[in-house]
């Protein structure tokens, strides 16, 4: 039997906003720590990575974990034909939970290192190189998501996306926000991994274009991906229990 709407939507809240308190709370105390840019940007994206990971183990059999609009958009996207991913009515809530988590996230991590509670970023990251980064970095999410569902192995995705969001802080131009919930959540704070609000659109269009291109080359790899889909909410279910318990 799956949890209830509302429980799910409670640990997607709860798990985003965690999520972004370990990013911006992460990116803060490394300002803090170290001087060298390098240094910092390696503290930031170690403690996302393990902070992801074990976030996901703790929300993943609540809600899936999927902390993020374009995960939740995919599962749909990919499940609606055999039933067995997201359903649509559903998926609004999913994105609205995680948005206000990444928000509420974003106000948490500096209310722990008094700092003003909102104080829009004023980091400008703009222009085709960062949106081309932010392309690669959301399909490469959704190909390792996906793939590792289809193929049986989703007890593993706890570490192998932490890993994967780890790196891609250092192989992407964007360093890899991947998430347009986690991106409107960091504009929320002018510290080291804020983004601007203007800068937000850019991210997120690019964002749904890799989106577009991670479900593309899915079908085209794992033609029958849409059957796994439920592994990606919180575990394999019956048609009739997605309908009795969605």
């Amino acid at each position: 039997m799956n949890p209830t709407l509302w429980r799910r939507l409670l640990a997607e809240f709860a798990g985003t906003a965690m999520l972004v308190t370990a990013v911006v709370g992460s990116g803060i105390m490394a300002t803090r720590l170290s001087d060298d840019i390098g240094l910092q940007l390696l503290e930031n994206s170690v403690a996302t990575a393990f902070a992801l990971g074990a976030l996901i183990l703790t929300f993943g059999p609540v809600s899936g974990a999927h902390f993020n609009p374009v995960v939740s958009a995919a599962d749909w996207f990919l499940g609606r034909r055999t039933g067995t991913g997201l359903p649509a009515r559903d998926l609004g809530g999913y994105v609205v939970a995680q948005t206000a988590g990444a928000i509420a996230g974003a106000v948490l991590a500096d209310l722990m290192f008094k700092l003003p509670a909102v104080d829009f970023s004023d980091k400008h990251r703009t222009g085709s190189d960062l949106w081309l980064g932010e392309v690669v970095a959301t399909a490469g999410l959704l190909l390792l998501i996906f793939a590792l569902a289809r193929s049986g192995r989703a007890a593993v995705a706890p570490a192998a996306v932490g890993a994967y969001i780890g790196a891609a802080y250092w192989f992407t131009s964007s360093t890899s926000f991947a998430n347009p919930a986690v991106t409107i959540g960091r504009a929320f704070t002018d510290t080291f991994a804020g983004i601007a609000p203007s800068s937000v659109p850019g991210f997120i269009v690019a964002q749904i274009a890799g989106l577009a291109v991670g479900v593309g080359l899915l079908l085209a790899l794992y033609p029958s991906v849409g059957s796994a889909a439920g592994d990606v909410i919180v575990h394999r279910s019956e048609p009739s229990q997605l309908e009795e318990h969605h």
